[in-house]
């Protein structure tokens, strides 16, 4: 039997149309927005957006621009044509406009549609250069009563000028009869808010500007905080730029009326930005600096950050602060423009697109959170073009560009951070108030509750008691230690053991030879019982120097390997270098592999590549001993990365304090505290102190244990 071909087009609902406006664009502020971005596509100077809402009866919204206007032909052949690619072809042929050299930020033919979201009869008046006056009506009401939209046409006039008169060009846009929900004082103030920044507020004004006002109720958006002022009273002020792997960045602490305090400015350029890991993903297959190939596809990036401080103390002097902290609460966030133009919704209320708020629970005291950061990110739109736009103009689509620009705005944030938290110490110092979370000492009461005892001579009495709660109090900290210790060392013990096992299996797979395989899988078993030691609860027992470095050795060694790390450790060539302590071998196994692991991350911070070949890597980790201190013998670990940019040793012991973007701060703070309750601490000695060869000018620790053996 033959069969019949039929060739049918697709015949749109008239109401596909209101359908895009509405689903498409999230919120009727969005459309409004929208609107703008449309006027500076036109090349326009100056958008007035009036809300005239005097009238219930007949309540409007205008847009108006002072752009290039359109043509009967342009809404014939492009703002007619739903999805047309005017747009797109100008920004890949990088056709740039007339008068002020823009690139369009349109791209999908979408946009237009906004205006739909907003009322159901629409007026645009348009006029471009040397044209006539075209004047195009939309009524919602008949359009959607007609079945489809080619039987619903829409109506143009064309007269002489009466609103574009002279050689005036640009386009109105009239909205009546608008939907619901009803424009409300605070939906207003927050549209205010949103269309003033849509130019970036950080920089000089440029050649575009955006202008709101509601006759009839101008005391809406009257007494709103001028943004020059609000950036002036910022604690803190951080700027930065990355081109090409190459990252210049300034910092300043401004001094606080009323505290003894001076400010503080430091800059570096050609530094490196360092990563914190992606989603999803491990440190292992990951860069932890930028690089070039950082920024491909989104081209340079810059930023600036003003950071405040909410502290009762410092707003107190602050003044008005009850203003400051609502437009924080209100506006606070991290935004994103691309040439100068604000990309919605990046930094919204609602829209936490770098997980700060989450950051600052896990550390409280010393992130930033978006309620106290007002900060800007700047793009190039010629150079970004792996980042795309969604269709409902809620940020970019979250692909692996997406995910970097992520990261990189994190490790900028991260450097802040690291700088603030020097700042944020000197404040707690002035206005006394502890940044320790730990459980508070006991040792000075202790001490004095004794010399009480001794003058009241009732020391036999009660000593033993006093003694009891000492000692409680002892082994709760170590119990409390240990499970932090633990927990440090948990990430470590998956991320070993997982490389172990895919690198039997690639061995496995790739049919290699039954001995190599054999070599993995002890290997492996080797690791295993490196962290069966390091969780195992162990009293204090006289240990040698040779078994903790060796168990550390083995706990890290796939890490050392894969990150193609030479290793020198004279104990294990010459057994006069090795000494015996009494120690918790489980507790100061896991303070030595903080150290290996800092040693392991910064290594590679300052040696990002290798040779192909991943060998003559310049990556350098030495492990000694020394009896150069007075209190006992030690073991030093040093290596040739970027050392501890001039950090204080109270500053690195100090729980919370990092310089890694997404680091805890705890590590080298647990080690300190794991050799104190082993009658031992950390120092931070000089090279020369403590005899470490030339080559291994980076970090230095040494682990000093009690007496000598």
């Amino acid at each position: 039997m033959a069969t019949t071909e039929i060739r049918l087009p697709f015949r749109p609902r008239a109401r596909l149309l209101q359908l895009l406006g509405n689903e498409l664009i999230g919120s009727p502020r969005l459309a409004v927005f929208e609107l703008v971005k449309n006027a500076y596509d036109a090349d326009a100077n100056e958008v007035d957006v009036e809300f005239n809402l005097q009238s219930k009866n007949d309540p409007m919204i205008s847009v108006t621009d002072d752009g290039e206007g359109m043509s009967l032909e342009v809404l014939r052949s492009v703002w007619l044509v739903p999805g047309d690619d005017f747009r797109r072809k100008q920004r890949d042929d990088r056709s740039r406009s007339r008068k002020h050299n823009r690139l369009p930020l349109g791209e999908k033919g979408l946009g237009r549609f906004a205006v739909h979201k907003l009322g159901n009869r629409i007026r645009l008046i348009t006029r471009a250069t040397n044209c006539e006056e075209c004047v195009v009506e939309i009524d919602w009401n008949d359009m959607i009563a007609q079945p489809y939209l080619d039987e619903a046409p829409v109506k143009i006039g064309v007269r002489s000028p009466e609103v574009f008169t002279g050689m005036e060009t640009g386009t109105r846009v009239e909205i009546r009869e608008l939907r619901p929900p009803a424009w409300t004082r605070g939906e207003v103030r927050r549209l205010h808010t949103q269309i003033t920044s849509i130019c970036s507020p950080f920089s000089e004004p440029g050649e575009f500007r955006a202008v709101l006002s509601v006759p009839g109720n101008e005391s809406w958006i009257e007494a709103l905080p001028d943004l020059r002022e609000v950036l002036g009273r910022a604690n803190w002020r951080f700027s930065f730029e990355l081109d090409a792997g190459r990252f210049d960045w300034s910092y300043e602490f401004r001094q606080i009326p009323g505290f003894n305090l001076n400010g503080r400015q430091i800059s570096k350029v050609k530094d490196s930005l360092q990563l914190p890991a992606g989603p999803e993903s491990s440190r292992r297959n990951e860069k932890v600096v930028a690089d070039e190939s950082t920024t491909c596809g989104i081209g340079p990036v810059s930023g600036e950050f003003y950071v405040f401080d909410r502290g009762r103390e410092v707003l107190q002097r602050m003044g008005d602060s009850r203003l400051l902290t609502s437009y924080l609460d209100e506006n606070g966030g991290i935004r994103v423009y691309r040439d100068g133009i604000r990309v919605y919704n990046y930094g919204e209320r609602g829209d936490d697109w770098l997980g700060l708020d989450l950051r600052r629970v896990n550390v409280p005291t010393q992130k930033i959170s978006r309620n106290i950061i007002l900060g800007a990110v700047h793009l190039s739109l010629e150079s970004s073009d792996d980042l795309i736009e969604m269709t409902n103009r809620e940020g970019f689509v979250e692909n692996e560009a997406c995910n970097r620009l992520r990261q990189i705005v994190l490790g900028a944030v991260g450097t802040l951070e690291a700088e603030r938290r020097i700042d944020k110490e000197r404040i707690r110092r002035l206005t006394e108030k502890p940044s320790d979370p730990t459980i508070a000492q006991v040792d000075k009461p202790i001490q004095q509750l004794r010399q009480a005892l001794v003058r009241e001579d009732v020391v036999e009495s009660f000593e033993p008691y006093v003694a009891k709660i000492e000692q409680d109090y002892l082994d709760m900290q170590e119990t409390l230690l240990a499970a932090g210790m633990s927990g440090l060392n948990l990430a470590v013990v998956f991320h070993e053991v997982d490389r172990g096992v895919r690198a039997l299996h690639r061995v496995i797979v790739d049919g290699s030879d039954m001995e190599r395989a054999d070599a993995q899988a002890k290997q492996l078993v080797r690791v295993l019982d490196g962290f069966s030691t390091l969780l195992r609860r162990d009293s204090k027992k006289i240990h040698r120097a040779h078994e903790l470095v060796a168990l550390a050795k083995r706990f890290n060694n796939l890490r050392i390997k894969s990150h193609h790390v030479q290793f020198r450790c004279p104990i294990f060539e010459d057994e006069s270098h090795d000494f015996r302590s009494t120690f918790s071998l489980p507790l100061v196994l896991g303070a030595l592999s903080n150290l290996f692991d800092n040693a392991l991350y910064w290594l590679r911070v300052r040696w990002p590549e290798l040779c192909s070949d991943g060998k003559n890597s310049s990556r350098q980790l030495y492990v000694g001993t020394t009896l150069c201190f007075d209190h006992g013998p030690a073991i030093v670990v040093a290596d040739n990365g970027t050392g501890f940019q001039g950090d204080p040793p109270d500053h690195l012991v100090r729980p919370f304090y990092t310089r890694k973007p997404d680091g805890m701060g705890l590590g080298l703070y647990y080690a300190n505290l794991a050799m104190e309750l082993n009658g031992g601490y950390l120092a931070f000695p000089s090279r020369s102190e403590v005899d470490v060869p030339d080559e291994f000018d980076g970090a230095v620790v040494a682990m000093v244990f009690q007496g000598r053996s």
